[in-house]
């Protein structure tokens, strides 16, 4: 039976069939098996799920409800379609699609993709626009061991951070309190036009600024922008105390972070190789930082992150963490699975010249020459 199948003209089918379902085993092993770049990813999630929940609940003690019609997954990271702090508009779906706790995740990857180590310094600049996505951020720095430098804005465009009874600050203090994260601002900003709130009402500029000079943190309030990217540079490079900044990470659309030059709206969300750095007038932080070699993860343009690293618009429910086509991307990338990968196709490249030699027809017999 065994030589049977062997000299049959079907043989090798018989062992491409094979051969790509043990590929197929292969990679599916391969993209679920919790290898240590994706256990750290699975585990930054875990804890911004533990975030999120300490959110919640401090949320609840204040007496703030999570609204049902808005905050789908019932995070407490969704806020108010207006108030006396709110800076622009702002997508109600990009502000519950960044409450997915796999967004730690591919923070883990994105800095070790921009080459950053444990014990490695970052710079954040932060606006109160997307705290799901500070979380993530601040999630995926404690798992990957980086030391965290944070400056916040705390305006917030619709559906942020933006009641004024629970500002970024607020869940800042939260977390610290709860020891769910320990990371908290460098410096604060009233944020918003200019930096200084003038898109906000006088009564929410006046009770962000209040908010700061009461939590200690230092105030910065400097409507030029080259003096407010200097300074916010300078309050950086103290922090760091001698140590290099190996990145920074930009959330939302803070007007000193990113500047005053519509390039910056051509740049593509994750992490960026080539940024266009203008003139220092219409420069922020992001450009600034670039233009002295910094890798800039650029966390914006929320679609445009799902769509280039695999995560969902507007899941509902969440996903949990590790699931999702974030996690089998990043496996595909895998040294086992390209190895595996290239075995099985010069397999397939063997059978395939093996098939043509059968079917190649039999050389005709040479006539005998006679001397």
């Amino acid at each position: 039976m065994k030589n049977r199948l062997l000299k049959s003209p079907f043989a090798p089918v018989y062992g491409a069939g094979l051969l790509s379902l043990l590929f197929l085993l292969a990679a599916a092993a391969l993209s679920w098996r919790e290898t240590g770049p994706r256990r750290e990813m699975i585990e930054a999630s875990r804890l911004m799920v533990q975030a999120e929940n300490a959110v919640r609940n401090c949320r609840a003690l204040k007496g703030i409800a999570v609204d049902p019609g808005t905050d789908l997954n019932a995070t407490g990271l969704i806020g108010l379609g207006t108030s006396s702090i709110t800076t622009s508009l702002g997508s109600l779906g990009a502000k519950r699609t960044t409450a997915n706790p796999n967004f730690a995740g591919l923070l883990v990857d994105l800095f070790r993709e921009a080459g950053l180590r444990h014990g490695d310094t970052i710079a954040v600049g932060a606006s109160s626009s997307f705290p799901a996505l500070i979380i993530a951020t601040l999630s995926a720095a404690r798992i990957s061991e980086l030391r965290v430098l944070m400056i916040s804005s705390l305006g917030a465009s619709e559906w942020g951070a933006n009641n004024p009874e629970f500002s970024w600050l607020d869940m800042e203090a939260c977390l610290q309190a709860t020891g769910v994260l320990d990371v908290g601002s460098v410096a604060a900003a009233v944020g918003g036009e200019e930096d200084v709130g003038r898109d906000m009402s006088p009564e929410g500029r006046d009770a962000l600024r209040a908010r700061i000079l009461e939590s200690g943190v230092p105030l910065l309030e400097k409507p030029d922008l080259a003096a407010d990217v200097a300074t916010r540079l300078l309050i950086y490079e103290r922090a760091a105390a001698g140590r290099p900044v190996r990145a920074f990470v930009n959330i939302g659309g803070s007007w000193a972070n990113i500047g005053t030059n519509a390039e910056v709206l051509k740049l593509e969300p994750g992490l960026l190789r080539d940024v266009f750095v203008p003139p220092a007038g219409e420069r922020g932080v992001l450009q600034a930082l670039a233009a002295r070699g910094v890798p800039v993860i650029h966390l914006l343009n929320v679609r445009g992150l799902c769509e280039r690293y695999g995560l969902p618009w507007d899941p509902r429910p969440l996903p949990k963490p590790g699931e999702g086509e974030l996690y089998r991307r990043v496996a595909a990338r895998g040294g086992a699975f390209v190895l595996a990968a290239a075995i099985y196709l010069l397999s397939v490249f063997l059978i395939a010249a093996i098939v043509v030699r059968r079917r190649r027809p039999p050389e005709p017999p040479r006539p005998a020459r006679f001397s």
